[in-house]
């Protein structure tokens, strides 16, 4: 298995460990349980390295904090401890107590420190691990060997100070860090935790006999008969063969209402069956299934990195290198001009310096916005690839869109029955589903659904015959029936005028017209049109009061595209493109100074979608478009741009937020630590406090980016 930095997804090796470049344990790059595996709980290495420093985060607080009380324990009136501690008896106790957390506790820090030098890449644990480290072996010498210190550093009663309290209450405070951070690393992907815990471990599979019995998940195959129950989840992705039931697709789609399934109807792994028994074909299982590739952008978006991480990244280049120079500054002016013990001052304000500049805050600026950001957006069936996806989402201001699946449902419904004064729409719609019902043509389908929808009765045909480009004849009930053009119509004697008037009409509205003849005289005409989506409207509108233009880019019939953009408020109309000619539209518009999104379901709206500035796919609509897009919208819902721009805005907010926190700090804590203030004010920034300090940037870092859960959308 691939394991991958959480602040550095460019680190991919084979299997667990540190990251070379920060240090950090690295994690699985997809979820360890994946979709369509038995179960859905993570490996357990997926938390081991929260377990391990928590495990030392105890240790180092049990024994620290004592130790501070030990230490500190002379500025107590009276010093109570001091009756019974005092001298070299305090100091032996003080070692005892630091050594398990100083060595043991911090050990990650050395390793990762260490390595951090032999990688070139220093980083937050660089500083951390010199820091304790100093703290700790200048203290044990003190304690142990204190005639080998000089003058210089004894204080007026002659004793080296000795700083295992520091040390080891810095080792506690940056472990609490660590364990914050993880949890809530671990909290941004509770998203994918319940999309993989949707999947059931077993399936029902029923054999070419009729018989019946479970098999592991993983054991199902594509083209499988599965039984699924009332009460019973979906196991993956297929196609209802037999049976009618209520599907509970909420967990995926967000949509509250069970949707019906019948026969030829898809149905989703992961979803609820609430009423009656399914027969389903298993048409995609594994890492192929819907849910799969939901958890796999997820995961991807989650470790990305936004452009403004250039920002952090390039500070960061140059960050702890001129830390270390300020310590080193910091020791030599304290060691040549600072007040008795000198060299005492110089190595505690010096270490003070490496603690409190700790880039920890610096790193998690960017990562752990963009990772509560993708986990929210799941979980509003907005699926964001990657971090650029997230930042540039803001800035879009131009919309182009594609007409078929994406503003209209991508399925012809018949929507208008008109009929003569002779014959009763009713009639004219029965005999004409009945011819249609034999034919293969697209159209005919939405003819016999919408017949069967307004509950008319559709006779027995009793001859049929298409005629390619022109239309179907037939004789149904006894009537002779005639579907198709108005020329195809004519070559049979009948009179059409009426009905190309009408057809005019229902053309103007970007509808398909079909005209029927019975018994060789005009008898109506039938209207099909691909409906406009649910929420179609609601979201070109918000768009456009949010500043976006929207552009209408389609392969279809300009008077078609005009109709459907005049309902939806769509003013600009690019119709009868190809595939190749939408990439190059698409590239037009971004020659202008615009910053494009394309929204499509298709895959000749693949190419346009890699080509704009963040493509956004629809949930519905093919594998291919959404592997070219940044953006998925699960449901198909448009409103899902508004949401998607809603969340971009406020995780920008929210990484400036960030970096303000973490540069701010910095700016601020590295003078005070240097003794900038001891001049005039007599004050010094312990290595405690400036370990608490630390911990505190990157706690309020932390917490600031969990705010993003609670964006409302």
């Amino acid at each position: 298995m691939i394991y991958t930095c959480p602040m550095h997804p460019d680190v991919r090796q084979e299997g667990p460990g540190s990251c070379p470049k920060c240090g950090r344990a690295r994690e699985p790059r997809l979820p360890a349980a994946g979709v369509g595996t038995a179960g859905g709980a993570p490996a357990p290495e997926q938390d081991s390295e929260l377990h391990e420093m928590t495990r030392r985060f105890w240790v180092a607080a049990a024994l620290g904090f004592p130790l501070l009380v030990v230490a500190m324990g002379h500025l107590v009136p009276g010093d109570p401890l001091g009756r019974v501690l005092h001298g070299s008896t305090r100091v032996l106790v003080e070692w005892l107590m630091a050594t398990p957390v100083c060595t043991w506790a911090a050990w990650p820090f050395y390793t990762r420190a260490v390595a951090s030098v032999r990688n070139r890449s220093l980083n937050m644990f660089t500083l951390i691990g010199l820091g304790v480290s100093v703290a700790y072996v200048y203290s044990t010498v003190a304690a142990f060997v204190p005639s080998l210190f000089p003058s210089a550093f004894r204080s007026a009663s002659g004793e080296v100070a000795v700083y295992f309290e520091a040390a080891a209450v810095i080792t506690a405070l940056v472990l609490l860090g660590q364990v914050l951070e993880l949890r809530a690393r671990r909290r941004t992907s509770v998203a994918i935790r319940e999309l993989l815990e949707l999947a059931p471990a077993t399936a029902r599979r029923v054999s070419a006999g009729g018989h019946e019995h479970d098999v592991p998940l993983s054991e199902v195959r594509v083209g499988d008969i599965l039984r699924v129950r009332p009460g019973e989840k979906i196991p993956v992705d297929g196609e209802v063969t037999e049976g009618a039931s209520n599907v509970d697709e909420s967990m995926v789609t967000g949509e509250p209402i069970p949707v019906e399934k019948g026969p030829e109807s898809p149905v989703v792994g992961g979803t609820l069956n609430t009423t009656g028994s399914l027969l389903m074909r298993v048409e995609k299982v594994g890492d192929e299934t819907l849910l799969a590739r939901i958890v796999a952008m997820v995961a991807q978006a989650q470790r990305s990195r936004a452009p403004i991480q250039r920002l952090a990244d390039a500070v960061a280049a140059v960050f702890v290198p001129a830390v270390i120079g300020a310590a080193v500054v910091t020791f030599v002016v304290w060691s040549l001009v600072g007040p008795e013990p000198r060299m005492a001052y110089a190595i505690v304000n010096a270490v003070a310096v490496l603690i409190i500049a700790c880039p920890c805050a610096l790193g998690l600026a960017t990562p752990i916005s963009i990772m509560v950001a993708a986990g929210r957006g799941a979980t509003s069936g907005v699926l964001f690839r990657d971090a650029e996806a997230i930042e540039i989402m803001r800035k879009v201001d131009t919309l182009v869109v594609d007409k078929t699946g994406t503003l209209t449902e991508g399925r012809p419904r018949l929507t208008v029955v008109e009929a003569t004064n002779r014959w009763r729409a009713a009639d004219v719609l029965g005999k004409a589903a009945a011819v249609e019902r034999a034919s293969e043509h697209p159209l005919a389908a939405a003819i016999v659904e919408g017949a069967g929808a307004r509950g008319i009765e559709i006779p027995a045909v009793e001859t049929f015959a298409a005629v390619a480009g022109k239309g179907v004849r037939g004789v149904a009930g006894g009537t002779r029936v005639l579907l198709g053009t108005a020329a195809f119509l004519r070559e049979a004697g009948v009179e059409t005028s009426w009905l190309e008037a009408r057809a005019q009409v229902q053309q103007h509205e970007g509808r398909t017209v079909v005209m029927v003849s019975l018994d060789d005289r005009a008898a109506g005409l039938l209207a099909v049109e691909d409906e406009i989506k649910d929420g179609a409207r609601e979201a070109i509108a918000a768009l456009r009061k949010d500043g976006v233009r929207p552009v209408m880019l389609t392969g279809d019939s300009r008077a078609t595209a005009e109709a459907v953009a005049r309902s939806l408020g769509i003013d600009e109309v690019m119709a009868e493109v190809l595939p190749d000619g939408k990439a190059d539209a698409v590239a037009r518009l971004q020659g202008e100074g615009r910053v494009v999104a394309m929204a499509g379901d298709g895959i000749n709206d693949a190419p346009a979608l890699a080509r704009a500035d963040v493509g956004i796919a629809m949930g519905t609509g093919t594998d291919v478009a959404m592997e070219s897009a940044g953006v998925t919208l699960v449901k198909g819902d448009l409103r899902g741009i508004v949401r998607a721009r809603t969340l971009s805005r406020a995780t920008m907010r929210n990484i400036k937020q960030n970096l303000f926190f973490a540069f701010g700090y910095n700016s601020i804590g590295v003078p005070v630590a240097a003794g900038v203030l001891y001049p005039f004010f007599g004050l010094l920034a312990s290595p405690i406090l400036a370990a608490a300090a630390m911990s505190f940037s990157s706690v309020s870092v932390i917490t600031n980016a969990l705010r993003l859960r609670r964006v409302a959308l």
